[in-house]
């Protein structure tokens, strides 16, 4: 963690934003920026219809509106949900996204790349969040399926 920290203080940028040049240190953190381009939100309220495009954000959200506190032991890990930076769809389960990502994505050259680098074959692995792949999203422009 503080390794991943330190980053943050670096001049060096080396990971930039295709679509309005920003630059991060961490590939999660310009995985996370990237939502602001394609409007993915993936963390949805249950108690409204708003959705955030950070956990943190909802957290927030449903302290500040709602009244839900929500508490964690130290370091307790939340639960993770995959995601589709491709169209928004979140799963809870692994194998659940990568059979998402293999029938309705099959020939998106970033996500079947990811997919052979982590093993396409017994749907194993943690798959975690993945980069758009194209530069920027107009939401009028790309076809639906």
């Amino acid at each position: 963690m503080l390794t991943r920290h330190l980053k943050c203080h670096s001049i060096q940028k080396r990971h930039r934003c295709p679509c309005c040049g920003k630059g991060f240190n961490d590939t999660f953190d310009l995985k996370r920026h990237m939502r602001t381009h394609t409007g993915i939100r993936p963390y949805k309220c249950p108690a409204c219809d708003k959705s955030f495009t950070q956990r943190c954000s909802l957290e927030s959200h449903l302290r500040k509106i709602h009244g839900v506190l929500q508490s964690y032991a130290y370091r307790q890990r939340r639960s993770k949900i995959y995601v589709c930076e491709e169209c928004g769809f979140t799963s809870p389960n692994s194998d659940t996204y990568t059979l998402h990502v293999l029938q309705v994505h099959p020939d998106n050259p970033i996500l079947s790349k990811h997919l052979r680098k982590r093993g396409s074959g017994a749907l194993r692995g943690e798959m975690g969040v993945l980069i758009h792949p194209t530069p920027c999203y107009i939401p009028n422009l790309v076809p639906t399926r």
